[in-house]
């Protein structure tokens, strides 16, 4: 598509407000790296990857660092609740940015749909007899309520969230430890004795080891857009950026390699109930089940707040940037309500639609998203790639945040996620969904480029 001359995307809507504490912004940044897809997905990716699931995980890791360092750079110099989304219509053309945001709102919608889910299971575990449905509808309306609220309410939820999940997984990492070095009283050491298959099922099991890795780091970016509503937000996002290294090795690897070592990975536990279930269980401590499950719990209504709140400022940058309905862009009491109520709605719909379809249209929506968050780390490589060389000719003082070694490390990045996709299309599992995802970012890109070409020509 040929490059056009378009203005730059507006700063901050100052409409919206800065209720965002730095105090918020951290602990978003601290917790938002320690999601659902850490605690319900990695089983399966042990189950396939054995022990080299700390391999998957650090490969994976590796790229999301680069990918927040990219995405970091372009936030600091240019603040806004559209993030990617608004540096894609930056960098390339409106059509990307419009392509990028909308298949990220799409994406968001759905999970708090799924994540509504996945919570309500677990109450009706504690409660059978109770509808699930009747619990993500009051899930959907607590969220739904704080977030049209005031956005230091949605700080306050993620802040109390966050510290939680902070404190269940660093428990974790210090008995995981303790019990590996033989110095938990009532627990022996199972030294390497369940690292000796490192790759059970060859390269096979760690390809599909690294494709679920890969999508549970997914919601990272959830800062960058945060940041546009805190008090200081170059502060933030270089503050959240600069540690995010230290989280993804600590929280997303330290806890893979502690489970892989207490627990043999071909045990049932490990999927069943989980890998982090499973190693409290190794442990003997008694209620380990039930406490995991309130943690799962905790990260899955955190996943849904978040989510809620990050689709509505999307939706509402795009509108703002003439990119969607006018509707979406009302403000009142410096939140977007109309956005807020938009995304809940939708991701309501797609919990009914996987009790009235759930054999055709919600698989065909599960698989619509499958690969969406990938697409979107390809925008942020190549709009900082473009942005990058601009910023330091015209507003050098704007680089508060720089990508390492640029630009090769940029380039290693947008190998590493062409390699990803050349992974998925190997694999039957992750095939649709590549091309479900791939059909749905260039039906809206095609959608964008028309509208840009008609803005141009009117």
């Amino acid at each position: 598509m040929p490059r056009t001359t378009v203005n730059a995307p507006p700063e901050p809507d100052t409409s919206l407000s800065h209720g965002l504490k730095q105090r918020h912004l951290s602990m978003i940044a601290l917790g938002g790296v320690i999601g659902a897809g850490l605690f319900v997905g990695s089983g399966a990716g042990i189950a396939a990857a054995g022990p080299s699931i700390v391999v998957a995980y650090t490969l994976s890791g590796l790229l999301v660092m680069l990918v927040m360092r990219m995405l970091g750079e372009m936030s600091a110099a240019y603040p806004s609740s559209g993030s990617f989304s608004a540096h894609a219509e930056r960098a390339i053309g409106p059509w990307a940015g419009f392509a990028a945001g909308w298949s990220f709102w799409v994406l968001l919608c759905t999970a708090v749909g799924l994540e509504g889910i996945g919570a309500a299971h677990i109450v009706t575990g504690w409660l059978p007899g109770t509808p699930e449905w009747a619990w993500v509808a009051l899930f959907m309306v607590v969220f739904c309520g704080t977030n049209l609220a005031a956005v230091k309410n949605f700080g306050e939820f993620e802040f109390w969230f966050a510290a939680l999940k902070v404190g269940a997984i660093s428990l974790f990492l210090i008995l995981g430890v303790l019990a590996v070095a033989g110095v938990l009283p009532g627990t022996d050491s199972p030294g390497a004795a369940n690292l000796t298959d490192f790759l059970p099922n060859g390269g096979e099991g760690l390809v599909v080891g690294l494709l679920a890795s890969v999508f549970a780091y997914g919601g990272l970016e959830t800062v960058t857009i945060a940041a546009a509503e805190s008090e200081d937000p170059v502060r933030g996002v270089a503050s959240a950026v600069r540690t995010a290294m230290w989280r993804i090795a600590l929280f997303y690897i330290g806890s893979m390699a502690v489970v892989v070592t207490l627990v043999p990975w071909d045990s049932a536990a490990v999927v069943e109930k989980g890998p982090y279930v499973a190693a409290l269980d190794r442990l003997g401590i008694p209620g380990a089940g039930q406490l995991m499950n309130v943690v799962v719990l905790v990260a899955l209504l955190s996943a849904m707040n978040a989510n809620v709140y990050g689709s509505s400022r999307i939706a509402h940058s795009l509108v703002m940037r003439g990119q969607g309905p006018g509707l979406l862009a009302k403000v009142s009491g410096g939140v977007p309500r109309v956005a807020v109520l938009t995304s809940c709605v939708f991701g309501f719909v797609c919990v009914l639609l996987s009790y009235w379809r759930p054999d055709d249209v919600f698989p065909w929506l599960l698989n619509m998203i499958g690969a969406v968050i990938l697409i979107v780390w390809v925008f942020i490589a190549v709009s900082q790639l473009l942005l990058r060389r601009r910023v330091e000719r015209e507003a050098p003082e704007r680089l508060a945040v720089r990508m390492w070694a640029f630009p090769v490390l940029t380039w290693v990045a947008l190998a590493a996620m062409a390699a990803v996709f050349v992974l998925m299309a190997r694999e039957p599992g992750t095939r649709i969904q590549l091309c479900s995802s791939g059909g749905m970012t260039l039906f809206l890109a095609v959608v964008g480029y028309i509208r840009q070409r008609t803005r141009a020509t009117s």
